[in-house]
């Protein structure tokens, strides 16, 4: 089985994800390389400095430029990066949704124009299985359609039900790319993604139906899309009694630490979230004190780095606050990489210490103690 469970400490659960290209520890959270990079200039060997354990890369972004082709031609996600790690691909459902203009739904799939240069393209189940096949990822996620929130409640239904047959059909099509010769994966697992907007009763009904599919993890996808968290943590409880305890459960575009903090304690095991190198592009960087807004004139000349006893590169190496903020402020490249990695590095940090502590069954007591301050504004 891909999902070992450990131990598990009320709905809190300690776990190994394992697949062809290496065991992930979770919780996990997967640093998002939209594009094969993260953005501020961050590679493969900075991941792994990093201590990511998963890499994200964009299946839209991926398909529009460069093209599958090229990717596969070069050895796949893990050949074109030189990520030797487990990878993951979103469907491009997504980014169908919330990128694409002049998008038109059918039972087929999506016909949308190019957020790039307008041009008309189609997406459906199979087309998404066979970019994803040919990128070479670890893990596949299904097409879904991405329902706005709030949304009617008997679109939202009928939205389940395509997402469920359109499950079914990347389920076969991947079936299908394992058995070619050209395929570069022959392993690839399939993620289906659970939705229902914020229905409790969709959103459990939906997860009962794509469970008996067998696949070989879920996902609660369209959350995180402006609700307010009380809404998604509440709809992360409607969903988690009917997700198959045997199989890895993954948050997708999750989100803060105080989020993931509260979504562990629901249940959860991986996450992705593009917030914290967006956040670092702009000047707001993580720390166990709060989040930091080194744009403030108060760092102009503050000779500390930004977090105390860090072990990032930018911390570790002794550059001050007043000096990535110098950068930032002159669009130096180099202050952009600076603050990314110092926040991938504090949310890699969290997980594994969110690990420690549900190893040593302490995990409430930590939630409690931190959850508030990290999402304090300095």
């Amino acid at each position: 089985m891909p999902y070992r469970l450990i131990k598990q400490e009320a709905c809190a659960r300690r776990g190994e994800f394992i697949t062809p290209h290496g065991t992930a520890q979770t919780p996990a959270f997967m640093n998002v390389a939209t594009t094969a990079a993260i953005r501020g200039g961050l590679g493969a060997a900075d991941l792994a400095a990093l201590g990511c354990q998963i890499m994200l890369c964009n299946t839209y972004h991926l398909h529009l430029r460069p093209g599958e082709d090229i990717v596969r031609g070069l050895g796949g996600l893990r050949g074109f990066t030189g990520w030797s790690g487990p990878t993951l691909t979103d469907s491009g459902g997504f980014q169908v949704f919330s990128l694409a203009a002049l998008r038109k739904i059918s039972e087929a799939g999506v016909r949308f124009s190019s957020h790039i240069d307008g041009r008309r393209l189609f997406m459906g189940p199979e087309e998404s299985m066979r970019i994803q096949s040919a990128l070479g990822s670890t893990v596949a996620m299904a097409f879904d359609e991405c329902v706005e929130n709030p949304a009617a409640y008997e679109y939202a239904r009928l939205s389940c039900g395509r997402t469920t047959r359109w499950l079914v059909r990347c389920r076969d099509e991947m079936a299908r790319l394992r058995t070619l010769p050209e395929t570069l994966n022959k392993e690839q697992m399939l993620f289906g993604i659970n939705q229902g907007c914020t229905f409790d009763d969709l959103r459990a009904q939906h997860m009962q139906e794509i469970a008996q599919l067998d696949l070989d993890g879920y996902a609660i996808g369209g959350l995180a899309v402006g609700e307010p968290a009380e809404e998604m943590y509440r709809m992360i409880s409607a969903v988690e009694p009917h997700m198959p305890a045997d199989k890895i459960r993954y948050l997708m575009g999750v989100g803060t630490p105080a989020n993931i903090l509260e979504a562990v304690s629901l249940g959860v095991d991986l996450f992705d979230c593009v917030m914290p190198s967006r956040n670092a592009r702009h000047g707001h960087v993580f720390t166990w004190e709060g989040v930091r807004n080194l744009n403030n004139m108060k760092y102009k000349s503050d000779p500390a780095p930004i977090e105390e006893g860090c072990g990032c590169p930018a911390c570790a190496s002794g550059r001050s606050r007043a000096y990535v903020r110098h950068l930032l402020k002159a669009d130096e490249m180099l202050g952009m990489r600076l603050a990314v990695g110092h926040n991938l590095w504090f949310y890699n940090q969290l997980m594994a210490r969110i690990r420690d502590e549900l190893d040593k069954g302490t995990f409430a007591e930590f939630k409690a103690s931190v959850q508030e301050r990290v999402a304090t504004r300095i």
